[in-house]
Parts: structure tokens; sequence; C-alpha cells
């Protein structure tokens, strides 16, 4: 996680303390959350949790609570707090802390499983630091990739830095069948590839493109070829545009563009 200053926490907590998101899988990889690790802790008991979604004033788990546990944490006047794990890719030992909270609900998960219950919590003071800058990661990058949807970065050795992936080359499956690529440019909305075929052949296809990146490893992101290209001097290249779409777009993607473009704008000028 990057180094941030008090001022990127203050406006992180500002501008989005009441967005809430789903902590699906693709954003618990993005996170490094530690589902294992995470428990709930309110009148004596460690009971362990899934995080379902979280903002940064509440968060809603999903727990098996009896009759007994429920009748104990009623008695505590429903003070609870929730322990969250994440990894740290230069770490070895994950990041826990708690956040104070309160109980303020329970809904039924499965009407088979009948102690198995959503439980609603708000946070009754502000969260760590950490989860803040955790969780504004996200929400900006989110906000950012509407606002610089369609703005391209060009790749080559010194965006390839930046952007934190391996290299310029990438794989592109197209209908499923794995081609080696050279990326030209990559954008909120889509990449621009170079690649050995027939122009005609590959147009309106569904393509994914696969990015080795250092710290997330390998990000697939899907889409479709909408344009293609001549690549000058070459009959047996073709530079082809694969449009993403917003919903398919891992959240990790948007997070490295995000980055790159906040380098951007904090770079000294000479």
């Amino acid at each position: 996680m990057p180094i941030m200053t008090s001022q990127q926490i203050n406006n992180y907590f500002d501008h989005f303390k009441d967005s809430e998101i789903t902590f699906t899988k693709e954003v618990i990889r993005a996170t490094g959350l530690q589902p294992k690790l995470v428990f709930l802790k309110s009148a004596g008991y460690h009971i362990p949790c899934i995080i379902y979604s979280v903002s940064m004033t509440s968060a809603k788990v999903i727990a098996n609570i009896n009759s007994d546990m429920h009748e104990q944490i009623r008695n505590a006047n429903n003070l609870a707090s929730l322990r969250f794990a994440f990894h740290e890719n230069d770490k070895i030992d994950p990041l826990m802390f708690f956040v104070s909270a309160r109980v303020t609900g329970y809904n039924p998960y499965n009407s088979e499983k009948p102690n198995l219950n959503f439980i609603s919590i708000e946070f009754t003071q502000r969260p760590p630091d950490d989860l803040i800058a955790i969780l504004g990661q996200i929400f900006e990058a989110k906000a950012i990739s509407q606002k610089r949807k369609e703005e391209r970065i060009i790749i080559n050795a010194d965006s390839v830095k930046k952007l934190g992936i391996k290299t310029k080359s990438a794989s592109v499956y197209i209908q499923g069948v794995p081609r080696t690529c050279i990326i030209r440019d990559l954008s909120f909305s889509g990449a621009k590839v170079i690649l050995a075929g027939v122009a005609k052949f590959l147009l309106n296809k569904e393509a994914s493109v696969h990015i080795e990146t250092i710290e997330k490893g390998q990000i697939e992101i899907q889409g479709k070829i909408v344009r293609n290209e001549e690549v000058e001097g070459r009959k047996d290249l073709v530079a082809i545009a694969i449009f993403f779409e917003e919903e398919a777009t891992p959240i990790e993607y948007k997070m490295i563009l995000n980055e790159y473009f906040k380098q951007k704008k904090h770079k000294p000028s000479n």
C-alpha cells in the first residue's frame, strides 16, 4: 500500500465516508483481505464472520449467531468490535486491527440455517487510517475511471515502470485462443495491442487481455475487438483496439491506472 499523508487520509474520509462496497472475490483480491482471520468480537465471543460489505462508517457481515449469543450481545448493549486482516505485499505478517462498533440489526441469511444471519454494524468512531486508506483507494479508482475513461497511456519503458507491470508484452485470448501481443496503449475503457493476424478475421470477436503486474500477479480484462489498423511496413501484423465493458473491468486494473495518473499529476516540474 502506498505511503499516505494525513491529508490524503482525511480527504478519503471526507469524500467517501458514506460509500459502500460489496466484498466480492475481486475486491477481496484487490484489498488483500484475509477472510479466515476476520471475526466479530462481542460479549466475550470471538465469532468468525464473512465480510459482505463495508463503508467507512458501517459494515454488514454474515455469521452464525445462536439465541444465547444473541442474548449476550444484547445484554452488552450490542457493543462489538470487528477485526480486519489484510495481506501486504512487502510484509510477512498481515495488517490486523479492530474497529469499534455497535450491532444494529439481524436478518436471516438462509431459511434452512436459522442461526446464519446478516448482521448490520455501525462503527462507533472513525475507523483506523489503514481501513480508510484501503477503501479510499478503491472508491477513488472507481471515480477516476469515469472522469478519465478515454485518456490513453502510451506504453513505453517509463509507463511500464510507473504502472507496475512487468513488460510491454502480454497475452490476448481471442475466443479462448491465446496469442502473444505487444501493448501499445491502455486506458480505463480499453487497450490497443499489436499481434500477428489478419484484421478481417479478428473484428467484433470477444477478447481478454492478460497483463502481468509486479504486485498483483496476472490481471485479466474482458472486452471486445472494435477496431483494427494496419501496422506500417508489416503486413503480418495488425493493431487492434479492444473495448472493455465497465462492469467487467477489474478494480485492480482501475487502481493501477489511477496510481499512474496520480504519479503523473504530482511529478515535480524541472
